[in-house]
């Protein structure tokens, strides 16, 4: 990473340069493509009817790879402040761009704890997908033990019936071997 330090109206000393480099090296833990880093600080006074006020003005200009420039401007008094202002502003911005590239290639944990086919047919791969219309036997109501019964006596991971309460349920094995009822 490339980092320019520019001050304007005053002296940059070798201290404010340490502090200023090991702020935007903090800014590397996210692992962005960061390009360059422009630092631009300035020294104003400004006259009032009262007294003078002194203002740093600190503007951070950051460069990433295939995504857009990031300026951050922060004043204050003080020129260490108005640099931690402007570093937890980018550390804020950073790690919500790092967020969102790396929660497009999250997996969620529901997909984690779904069970794998069992049915060798379902399993092998054919050029044409085939859809095999199957008649429900939806019409008679069933108890759950019933419904379990018949889901142990067939080869199929789940069984959809109807309960006494009309109520349309289904029932499957899961993968540490129990039964699971929606």
């Amino acid at each position: 990473m490339n980092v320019t330090i520019t001050a304007r109206h005053f002296e940059l000393t070798d201290s404010i340069k340490d502090y200023i480099t090991r702020l935007i090296e903090s800014l590397e833990k996210y692992n962005l493509d960061i390009i360059s880093t422009k630092i631009v600080i300035s020294y104003q006074e400004k006259k009032g009817k009262e007294k003078k006020k002194r203002l740093f003005n600190f503007d951070i200009t950051l460069s990433m790879a295939k995504t857009n420039t990031v300026v951050i401007s922060q004043k204050d008094k003080d020129l260490y402040a108005a640099a931690d202002l402007a570093i937890s502003r980018m550390h804020k911005i950073l790690r919500r761009y790092h967020d969102k590239i790396n929660i497009k290639h999250a997996i969620r944990t529901d997909d984690l704890m779904v069970a794998p086919i069992l049915a060798d047919e379902a399993l092998t791969l054919t050029s044409e997908d085939e859809i095999v219309p199957m008649d429900l036997d939806l019409h008679k109501p069933l108890d759950i033990e019933d419904a379990l019964e018949r889901l142990k006596s067939s080869s199929q991971q789940f069984f959809v019936f109807n309960d006494k309460d009309s109520k349309m349920r289904v029932i499957y094995k899961r993968i540490d071997g129990k039964y699971g009822l929606y």
